[in-house]
């Protein structure tokens, strides 16, 4: 349900109180970089008008309640642009008071070098990283029109909101910004609005050194609407038209180029690099404020006359809240089961009984920990109705497209719950975080392991940012086989690791990975990274040997040894713990008394306290040997000093897997020959 097309939300103000305005949020952005002797003040004095035109006519939003669920969203993808948006957020009313401004970029202050979510009220997205913002932007539109989807009914509208995205020449430059753009068409996100700050001026000089391409052109080969604003700087009412035009298109995404100078009102810097990423200097401000016009002596001045326009919007922002309220409460009484749903997404609450008949895996069966991946993720969409999700391109591999699920159309009235995100890996990580970012959905990404690197900007955000997205890695090791080394991830596993804030958890059989899948539903405060198998995999006999629930601790003792001094602490994850239990056997028969434990997730295993972790591993008193395809980097926390990591560091080959296993040596043979060698040496 497309909403009608919505007017400017504020009459015309005299142009003098206009420039007014404007120019109180240019100078408070200078004067904020000015005082921290740091920052990007070209941005903010060619950004300023497009941006109060923006939140002063269009963007529906409440200061007093910034996490109102039908807001309009707005995304500053330029974000070392920061200083305009915390000028923006305190003369509008948002917690954020003066005195965090004059601690810009400052230790502990609200006010860091580059907007991050959580910290500062109005800060939709974490944004530096050029190309990550706008690439959120395409993921909260898609957010809101898949919840617009799921829960508007006839005569009841309760999702109907515009995400606006301010983006400069950088994002655009990004190839990530291009994969998200071209899918945000693709799928006719309407409800994304993008303000392009078109300067021609970026870090090293003009952009004609490396950025010559028509913009205007890409984006509608993309399918997207393009206005252009010639005079950017001063034409108020052109980029309000533009920004009028672009909420009545009901079928595409828009981008409005608007042409800027950087740095507008600086005398000497204006329209050069110069201005872009370091403070003006105590002359150039004075100048510059000259030649604004500006009269107040003072930093940080705030004239009466604007502050008391820009407040205008308290008020209007609870007017707005509260007849939302009203229009929810109406909706909510004819269709309770929907309201009770959409309660405990946007609470991120799981309903009760969310896990019960989850499939089990019988003990004999072989397995791929993809496949019971998707039969799982299957069985909790059922019982979730807002998780979503997608691939890039390889559903058909990775196992994990929802059936019966339908595909997700931004045009269409009915949700599909299916992203088909093509061969964009980068964008899809970003877009999911959007999603996350937008709230009131859960949603997850799928890809091959390997190509978990063109992923990796976004997976580091989603941690850095506390987002629950769950990253699902198919096709885990060498042991993939034929596709050879290009396709074979070898320290994927490692890096991965050292994101902080990341789980990454590795089942070894199908029953962990329904109860990996369970812990990454459960985990809200994080992202989860779930690393699975192509190849099949015995259902490990678990009868008078540990539970596959003890994943939820991060790692468990699998196999005690057949007396209680054992010699040897076999440690595996994934595909190579069936190989840990029978080089156990092997041990065994030559007479050394060996334990195996599972250890699929550091990271929940490094949160368990530490005697429930000592009698685990039983550091000291037995050789520890880690067995993992993958690089031995890491490994030594567990192993010890005079331990064992039996890894792989080096590239794979193409080659069927046995081929590949037999070959660099993980076989229950060979690692058994290793252990004893290492045993004499000790």
């Amino acid at each position: 349900m497309q909403s009608e097309t919505r007017p400017s939300l504020a009459p015309r103000l005299d142009p003098t109180l206009e420039r007014l305005c404007v120019n109180t949020l240019r100078t408070l952005s200078i004067d904020m970089i000015e005082k921290a002797n740091s920052g990007h003040p070209g941005l903010p004095l060619g950004a300023a008008p497009m941006a109060f035109v923006l939140f002063d006519r269009h963007l529906r939003f409440s200061p007093t309640q910034p996490l109102w669920a039908d807001r309009d969203r707005f995304v500053l993808s330029a974000g070392h642009g920061s200083a305009l948006l915390y000028a923006l957020l305190h003369l509008y009313g948002y917690e954020l008071p003066l005195e965090q401004l004059q601690r810009f970029r400052q230790w502990d202050s609200r006010t860091p070098g580059h907007p991050e979510f959580g910290l500062t009220a109005g800060v939709e997205a974490t944004t530096g990283p050029l190309g990550q913002g706008i690439s959120n932007a395409v993921g909260m539109a898609l957010a809101e029109r898949a919840l617009a989807q799921r829960l508007n009914r006839p005569g009841h509208s309760v999702v109907d909101h515009f995400t606006y995205c301010l983006v400069g020449d950088g994002d655009l430059m990004e190839g990530i910004s291009a994969e998200a753009s071209s899918l945000a068409g693709h799928l006719g996100l309407s409800k994304l609005i993008c303000l392009y700050d078109s300067n021609d001026i970026s870090l090293d000089g003009p952009t004609a050194l490396s950025f010559t391409e028509d913009v205007a052109a890409r984006y509608r080969s993309y399918g997207w609407q393009v206005q252009i604003v010639e005079q950017g700087n001063t034409d108020l009412e052109g980029i309000d038209r533009a920004l009028q035009a672009a909420k009545a298109d009901t079928q595409r995404p828009s981008l409005i180029v608007v042409r800027t100078t950087i740095g507008f009102g600086s005398p000497n810097r204006q329209g050069t690099s110069k201005v872009h990423g370091a403070p003006l200097g105590k002359d150039e401000l004075a100048n510059t404020k000259r030649q604004l016009g500006w009269t107040e002596s003072e930093p940080f001045a705030i004239p009466a006359a604007a502050l008391a326009h820009f407040r205008r919007q308290v008020e209007l922002g609870r007017e707005r809240v509260a007849d939302w309220e009203r229009r929810r409460a109406r909706w909510a009484q004819q269709h309770p089961e929907l309201a009770a749903q959409d309660g405990l997404a946007s609470l991120q609450l799981l309903p009760e009984g969310w896990d019960l008949g989850l499939p089990g895996f019988a003990a004999g069966q072989s397995v791929a920990t993809r496949d019971a991946g998707g039969a799982v993720l299957n069985a909790l969409a059922q019982r979730l109705p807002w998780l979503l999700g997608g691939d890039a391109d390889l559903s058909e591999s990775t196992k994990t497209g929802i059936k019966d699920g339908g595909r997700f159309d931004g045009r269409a009235e009915k949700l599909g719950r299916n992203i088909h995100y093509g061969v964009r890996e980068h964008a899809m990580g970003a877009i999911a975080n959007g999603i996350a970012y937008h709230g009131g959905l859960r949603t997850f990404t799928a890809t091959f392991f390997c190509f978990a690197d063109y992923m990796r900007p976004a997976i580091r955000l989603a941690a850095l940012n506390h987002l629950p997205v769950v990253f699902v890695f198919t096709h885990d090791s060498v042991a993939l086989g034929e596709d050879g080394p290009t396709h074979q991830p070898v320290e994927h596993l490692a890096s991965l690791r050292a994101i902080p804030g990341l789980r990454v958890i590795r089942p070894a059989d199908a029953n962990e990975t329904q109860v990996a899948w369970r812990q990454a539903i459960e985990h809200h405060e994080g992202p989860t990274a779930l690393i699975l198998t192509r190849q099949k995999l015995p259902v490990i006999a678990r009868e008078g040997r540990g539970s596959a629930e003890g994943l939820a601790q991060g790692g468990y003792v699998l196999a005690e040894a057949s007396v209680h001094a054992a010699a040897v602490t076999l440690i595996a994850t994934g595909s190579e713990l069936a190989l840990a239990l029978e080089t156990q056997a092997v041990l065994e028969q030559r007479a050394v008394p060996t334990r195996v434990v599972s250890l699929p997730c550091w990271e929940l295993f490094e949160a368990q306290d530490p005697g429930y972790r000592r009698a685990v591993l039983r550091p000291g008193e037995t050789l520890a040997v880690a067995i993992e395809l993958g690089v031995s980097f890491g490994w030594e926390r567990y192993v010890g000093q005079g331990g064992l990591v039996i890894g792989l560091d080096h590239y794979g080959a193409s080659a069927p897997a046995e081929v590949l296993l037999e070959r660099y040596g993980f076989q229950p043979a060979a690692i058994a020959d290793r252990v004893q060698r290492q045993l004499r040496l000790r």
